[in-house]
């Protein structure tokens, strides 16, 4: 078994993950590395595609967004992310594959059987078919149909959990607001859309990316990222990596047995470890693929603040401290274990991306 040190390791997936160096790919390339982008926060949204790239701009992704070369859906854990159209589909595949709408308590909630959702399904892309809908909107044109009249106050009401197994299964994204509410859009009239993937060719996919972007990679933190994060299913999971086995080199990486493409080890093997500084948005891909009880990545006295969103400065890939604006600075706090750096570069790129200066204040922090 090929032996791959921490600092190697980490050093490949911040190339793969555009933060060493700085890709200048477009926004839809970046979130295709990522797989998903949380959105629930636009301005966190934002930084975590901006600071992986070498020109962003302030308005980028909301004109991506109005372009369809992102699309915001429900995804990981119910909460709203940035898919590419391209790829998404796999990902909303193994979303879909645990059919949560079929449940005992959904059919009893929502007055819908099984056999109701072609239908159901049929009539919301109708209504979308001439532009975006409020959910209130939405809920007027399709309860128009007697077969759907009851569903009238779950709309009112603002139908969000409703919303989302759409969202899954292609049938919706989520737009822009209006007047403060949200909107959802069809789907039909996107170009790059390339649908939701048939499952058994989406599954084997989105584990390989997954290894790709964020490998060495144990099995539980594959499991962890697919079953906790999409409700995919582990014996389906584990069928997958079965079927990703002669794709599928073991490393060991700190006494602990993990996983890589056997096409991406050479270039582990080779890569040089790396000192760049990067400032990262609460809950971004660099922790959340991992997860943050991976502690090649995250401390474990640093892992309570980062589960809770904090903002990471990480160094060699390694979380160092915390950052966050204050008026019109950066306070950046990094642990006593850490020697000091120039964050200057960083304040600037995050001031690109935001489209406002900001100094920095650099300070410890005690955990």
């Amino acid at each position: 078994m090929e032996s791959i040190g921490r600092a190697q390791a980490l050093a490949w997936r911040m190339r793969q993950q555009l933060l060493d160096p700085i890709g200048d790919e477009p926004l839809e390339r970046v979130v295709h590395r990522l797989g998903a982008v949380l959105s629930m926060d636009e301005t966190l949204a934002n930084l975590a595609i901006g600071v992986r790239r070498t020109s962003p701009q302030p308005g980028d992704l909301g004109a991506a967004l109005e372009q369809g070369r992102l699309l915001q859906v429900f995804a990981f854990r119910g909460a709203m992310h940035l898919v590419s159209p391209k790829s998404g589909g796999a990902l909303l595949s193994v979303r879909s594959a645990s059919r949560q709408w079929e449940l005992p308590s959904w059919r009893e909630h929502y007055g819908l059987e099984p056999s109701d959702w072609t239908g159901f399904r049929e009539a919301v892309r109708d209504a979308l078919t001439d532009g975006p809908l409020t959910i209130t909107e939405l809920g007027t044109a399709v309860t128009r149909d007697r077969r759907f009249r009851h569903l009238r106050t779950v709309f009112d009401e603002g139908a969000d959990t409703l919303i989302k197994p759409l969202s899954w299964q292609g049938d919706l994204s989520l737009g822009s607001l209006r007047d403060g509410k949200r909107t959802v859009q069809g789907l039909g009239d996107q170009a790059d859309w390339a649908g939701v993937w048939d499952l058994e060719q989406a599954g084997p996919y989105v584990l390989a990316e997954y290894f790709r972007h964020y490998g060495p990679a144990t099995v539980e933190q594959v499991e962890t990222y697919f079953c906790e994060g999409l409700s995919a299913g582990r014996a389906r999971v584990r069928r997958w990596l079965a079927d990703l086995k002669d794709r599928l080199t073991a490393v060991d990486l700190a006494g602990q047995t993990r996983y890589a493409l056997s096409e991406d080890i050479d270039d582990l093997a080779t890569s040089r470890p790396s000192t760049a500084i990067r400032l990262l948005p609460g809950h971004d891909q660099w922790l959340m693929g991992p997860g943050t009880k991976d502690e090649l990545v995250v401390p474990a006295p640093l892992r309570t603040l980062m589960t809770r969103k904090a903002n990471a400065v990480i160094i060699g890939g390694v979380v160092g401290g915390t950052w966050s604006i204050h008026g019109e600075q950066v306070v950046v706090r990094t642990v006593a274990s850490v020697p000091a750096h120039d964050f200057a570069d960083e304040a600037a790129r995050l001031s690109a991306v935001l489209g406002r200066s900001l100094a920095v204040e650099a300070s410890r922090i005690e955990v």
